[in-house]
């Protein structure tokens, strides 16, 4: 990740994905556990900002999150505003990060679905939208989301007039595939890049050089 200024990895990446409320709860981890300690560590040599997906818990409380870390310190978070898993309790609140003149916020996954949780962003001066995404789903849905997802993406795009970034899953897991949804939507709600289905890859995409007020 070195020259790489914002780093995007999938939903849940750090412990796997899951839906029901046992699985998430065997799961979770909360900020102050020694694994994620151990986790920041490793990142501290990284310049780069990093969205990281997470299942977190929270108090009494168990979200689909996504840290934003700098320099091994978690530097905000963004719990799931609209959860499609019932295993998890639904975030409130927008944060806005900035790197190199980029104001960014986060939506994840199921969010996209929703203009509001975009809006929300972009009327606080983000520029640059994030979904950390994991589209491992049953084959017919699967098959589903493969316009469904990048449709969505660029919906979000033209109606908030920012960039979009995805990072998604691909593969199979037992009865449940993923195509990927790796790409770059420009404020217009054109494709500028892709992973392309079904295949496991990165995009390195320079934004343009333009800071905001």
């Amino acid at each position: 990740m070195r020259g790489v200024d914002l780093a995007l990895f999938p939903e849940a990446y750090l412990q796997g994905y899951a839906i029901d409320r046992e699985t998430i709860t065997r799961r979770a981890l909360s900020l102050k556990d020694d694994i994620v300690a151990r986790v920041l560590a490793s990142l501290a040599a990284f310049n780069a900002t990093i969205v990281l997906g997470m299942i977190e818990r929270r108090a009494a409380l168990l979200h689909d999150t996504a840290l934003v870390v700098r320099d091994g310190r978690v530097i905000g978070a963004h719990a799931k505003t609209h959860p499609y898993e019932p295993g998890f309790d639904a975030g409130t609140a927008y944060p806005l990060f900035e790197r190199n003149g980029w104001r960014f916020g986060i939506n994840i996954c199921s969010d996209a679905n929703f203009v509001e949780p975009a809006l929300a962003l972009s009327r606080q001066g983000a520029r640059l939208l994030c979904y950390p995404l994991n589209n491992m789903l049953r084959v017919k849905n699967a098959e589903n989301w493969r316009a469904r997802g990048p449709a969505n993406l660029s919906a979000r795009a033209r109606e908030t007039g920012c960039w979009v970034v995805s990072a998604d899953v691909v593969g199979t897991h037992a009865d449940q595939t993923s195509h990927g949804c790796t790409l770059i939507v420009d404020p217009e709600g054109s494709i500028r890049a892709r992973v392309p289905e079904d295949e496991e890859g990165a995009l390195l995409f320079d934004l343009p050089s333009v800071r905001f007020s």
